[in-house]
């Protein structure tokens, strides 16, 4: 009969399991010796560029200056985030402005790679589609402030192709840099184009692993292409949806600084829908060197990001189990 444990007797025994534990460690790193070198690499990235600067926190507590340095400034308590807090119209606005934008980049995003992805699936010619994922990969690779000229050619008032081509139909000119809520229609179109084919090859990936046996059943059954599609690759697509909208809610509160420089040169006019909490950040703090105030709201980013991790993946949880990242 086996004896019940007792904190006596686990306390006897854990030397034991520890000594087991090390040299099943061993036996694995000696086994498996390859794919840790592998992996190497990357933890040591991962500790120097996202841990150790983790001891930069204490800025947020901190009245920093550059004489005394980050650890021998003067405590400041929570006046950073004070700062933030106390001019309630503005830190709302950007905070709504990040999640609103963010959440039409992940809807839109997803939509189009997926459509993208999928349609490729569906195709034959296996050379049209590396031209076509050579093509839709290629933007990804080029920064905002490339694309942000592009845009200027085309929508600017007096040269811009848009106004003229408006003329010619004989419809008004549109000033577009003083449009606020047009200019989120152009950003979310400049996220798709730039962003949506990186997403569709990740997605395409996903789709050539399902076991073809799957849509030949499906065609002996008489399915059409279209029942199939919804059938069986749109749901064999759904854990991937759920695991990439998992990674992307984590930076919901973070926005792209460089895409609205880029592209709407922080105007001003445009500050009512473009002014996310990066940009927010940027104009009140980084070019007044209070760098306390920008380490406050990146905290404040991160933990509002985790909480909203946490919570989408409980909801992911309960529509399946297996979607859920931990």
């Amino acid at each position: 009969m086996m004896q019940e444990a007792t904190p006596e007797t686990q306390g006897r025994l854990s030397p034991g399991i520890r000594a087991a534990r090390a040299k099943s460690f061993r036996k694995s790193l000696k086994k498996d010796s390859t794919l840790y070198l592998l992996a190497l690499p990357g933890i040591v990235i991962l500790i120097l560029f996202a841990y150790l600067p983790m001891s930069g926190l204490i800025l947020v507590f901190k009245n920093y200056n550059f004489n005394d340095g980050i650890f021998g400034s003067p405590w400041a308590g929570f006046s950073n985030f004070e700062f933030f807090f106390s001019s309630m119209e503005d830190s709302l606005r950007a905070t709504r402005n990040t999640v609103m934008l963010n959440a039409l980049y992940m809807l839109t995003g997803t939509f189009f790679s997926v459509a993208i992805a999928i349609i490729l699936n569906e195709l034959r010619s296996k050379w049209f589609i590396k031209i076509t994922q050579s093509v839709m990969f290629f933007p990804y690779f080029i920064s905002w402030i490339i694309i942000g000229a592009i845009l200027f050619s085309l929508l600017d008032y007096d040269k811009g192709i848009m106004n003229q081509l408006l003329q010619t139909l004989g419809i008004s000119q549109v000033d577009w840099y003083s449009s606020p809520w047009l200019f989120v229609i152009i950003l979310v179109l400049a996220n798709i184009w730039k962003s949506a084919g990186y997403g569709a090859i990740i997605y395409y990936a996903v789709l050539q692993g399902i076991d073809t046996s799957y849509y030949e059943a499906a065609k002996i059954d008489g399915a059409s292409r279209w029942q199939i599609i919804t059938r069986i690759t749109v749901p064999m697509l759904i854990p991937s949806i759920i695991l990439m909208t998992l990674l992307g809610i984590g930076g919901m509160l973070k926005g792209d600084l460089s895409m609205i420089m880029g592209v709407t040169f922080l105007n001003p006019l445009l500050l009512p829908t473009t002014d996310i909490i990066d940009v927010y950040v940027y104009r009140t703090a980084i070019r007044s060197g209070e760098f306390g105030f920008a380490s406050a709201i990146t905290l404040y980013q991160s933990v509002f990001g985790f909480i909203l991790v946490l919570v989408a993946n409980k909801l992911a949880g309960w529509y399946d189990k297996d979607s859920k990242l931990f």
